[in-house]
């Protein structure tokens, strides 16, 4: 079952479900489900998809960790929640997000990354 906040992949992109709806059925279709979804990387997403239809769902793990610092290269050291560094993740390229991060970060602002 697919419910509000859960995840499954929608067009073929793996997405979060921020609204689930029923259509009724017609005189000649079945029950329906409108699912709206947002992508990481393409925004909302829409589709409607027979009820007794399978959809895929992917398992998704995120981990939380605190923003210790932003190199010029895009790259970020993060604290685990053991108390290790994780130097390998660059930011997302996406501006509006980025200056958000940047622009907190710089404040001194305590921040903490969602990894999915």
């Amino acid at each position: 079952t697919i419910r509000k906040n859960g995840y499954f992949v929608i067009k073929g992109k793996a997405s979060k479900v921020v609204e689930v709806s029923t259509l009724k059925t017609g005189k000649h279709s079945h029950a329906r489900c409108h699912f709206v979804a947002i992508n990481l990387f393409n925004g909302k997403l829409e589709d409607i998809v027979p009820s007794s239809h399978n959809c895929d769902v992917p398992h998704v793990i995120h981990t939380d960790y605190q923003l210790i610092d932003i190199y010029k290269d895009g790259f970020v050291s993060l604290l685990t929640d053991i108390r290790n560094t994780k130097d390998d993740l660059r930011l997302l390229t996406d501006e509006p997000l980025l200056t958000q991060i940047k622009e907190g970060f710089g404040e001194g602002k305590d921040l903490v990354v969602t990894v999915m």
